[in-house]
């Protein structure tokens, strides 16, 4: 699975992943896992979960994917991802339950959610923070979550 490209009609679909979005997805990953992170940006999002011991990688073979795509894209991410067949955790706008084609793939597969409590503060391309205006939660697949909504405290 490459790279997507992280451009929306002329605007930047870029905001990096900071550390406290990732501390709920960790308890579920298997520290043997090779994750795809192939949104990769300038790398926040593999930095963190290398410093959490996971080997992650932007290309080649992999054991589970672990990114927050561009959302302008996110039903091309989704489909991919399940077309896979390995686990997955999909950072995304809760209006990602949304569509006809989404609600389609989610009936046919199944999805859980690690919901946080609070939006989070994602990190721009300039290097700043920015509060979401919109909540966003892990869309999972197959990383046996206990529950299919789980709500977390940040």
């Amino acid at each position: 699975m490459k790279k997507l490209a992280i451009q929306m009609n002329g605007r930047t679909d870029e905001f990096y992943t900071p550390k406290e979005a990732i501390n709920p997805l960790l308890p579920y990953l298997n520290r043997d896992w090779i994750i795809l992170e192939n949104a990769w940006g300038k790398g926040h999002l593999a930095r963190h979960l290398e410093a959490e011991g996971f080997k992650v990688v932007a290309d080649g073979e992999f054991d589970c994917i672990i990114t927050n795509p561009p959302y302008s894209q996110k039903e091309k991410w989704l489909e991919k991802c399940y077309t896979t067949n390995k686990p997955f955790a999909l950072l995304m706008p809760l209006t990602s339950l949304e569509g006809k084609k989404r609600g389609e793939l989610y009936r046919k597969y199944g999805i859980e959610l690690i919901i946080p409590n609070k939006r989070i503060n994602f990190i721009t391309p300039s290097g700043k923070g920015s509060g979401s205006w919109f909540q966003t939660a892990w869309f999972c697949w197959k990383l046996n979550l206990p529950k299919q909504l789980n709500f977390v405290t940040l």
